[in-house]
């Protein structure tokens, strides 16, 4: 699998040096194209709140206000995606010339904004692309809620890497597979390998408590040598704590900078209403995940 596109779309500036910082290094590593994605308002999704009670008047001044205050959240987006790019010295181009006129032996980068939803845009975006990350929203908002996370997790077919808030020194580099059998970590350890054969360390991470119906640890750590990936393999006890304190304990004894795992293996419903691993993951991990489902 050969990374050439990465998607990043950005609703804010807040944290959005972790997730740019991300993308920069993965474009250097595989001379890929950052492609900056902006989603504003689109006046359609108010105009019809007009049949809802609401007069004309008040529909179209709720309008000028949802599009001045995008208009504000774009300026301030594309401000910051165009100094952290250029501070990293890649050559920024225009969005439609940009795969056409730039060599891709280099690493590049280009800044779009659309109108819209923000979950449907960036699942028809995501799917053109090979990798999308995600910032993480921190203290403004949880992430497992990101709209941005969802669509590309659930209507994508694309993996994303949820970047932590503080921005990493490095990513990939020192791996850790959460590895539970299922589909989804499955599809999640094959999407990673472009990470995972260039990585120094590599870790498989696994528990009886965690374990689906499904190959088991032992089966990836087979897997991986037919790569030429050396692995060691590591039995967590989630003790009480949960299996997503465990596996994030497990990943910070080991100095991983990145864990790949599936997500949601459970229904998203059920994991967004009584927690769960994925949710315990992405709004206590403090290092890149890599995520696919």
């Amino acid at each position: 699998m050969h990374i050439r596109k990465i998607l990043l779309p950005l609703s804010g500036a807040e944290n959005a040096g972790s997730a740019l910082g991300i993308g920069v290094m993965f474009a250097q590593r595989f001379n890929a194209h950052i492609a900056g994605l902006h989603v504003g308002s689109d006046w359609q999704e108010v105009s019809p709140m007009a049949g809802e009670g609401l007069s004309g008047a008040m529909v179209q001044e709720m309008i000028a206000a949802a599009l001045h205050e995008s208009a504000g959240h774009l300026k301030e987006v594309r401000q910051a995606f165009h100094t952290f790019i250029e501070g990293a010295g890649l050559p920024i181009v225009a969005p439609r010339s940009a795969l056409s006129t730039i060599p891709m032996d280099r690493p590049s980068a280009s800044f779009t904004a659309m109108a819209g939803n923000m979950y449907t845009v960036v699942a028809h975006q995501a799917r053109m692309s090979d990798i999308v990350i995600v910032r993480n929203t921190g203290a403004s908002g949880q992430v497992s809620s990101s709209d941005a996370l969802h669509a590309t997790l659930f209507d994508s077919g694309r993996c994303v890497v949820v970047a932590p808030i503080e921005r990493p020194v490095s990513v990939g580099r020192r791996i850790c597979i959460a590895w539970n059998g299922t589909t989804e970590a499955a599809t999640a350890l094959r999407h990673a390998l472009p990470w995972i054969v260039e990585a120094e360390e590599v870790r498989i991470l696994y528990s009886r408590s965690y374990q689906r119906l499904g190959p088991e640890a032992r089966h990836v750590k087979h897997y991986l040598d037919i790569h030429g990936v050396d692995t060691t393999m590591h039995e967590f006890h989630a003790d009480g704590r949960g299996v997503g304190a465990a596996l994030l304990e497990a990943c910070h004894d080991f100095n991983a900078d990145m864990m790949v795992m599936g997500a949601y293996s459970h229904s998203r419903l059920r994991q967004m209403i009584l927690g769960g691993v994925t949710r315990h993951v992405l709004e206590n991990g403090k290092l890149s995940v890599f995520m696919s489902r």
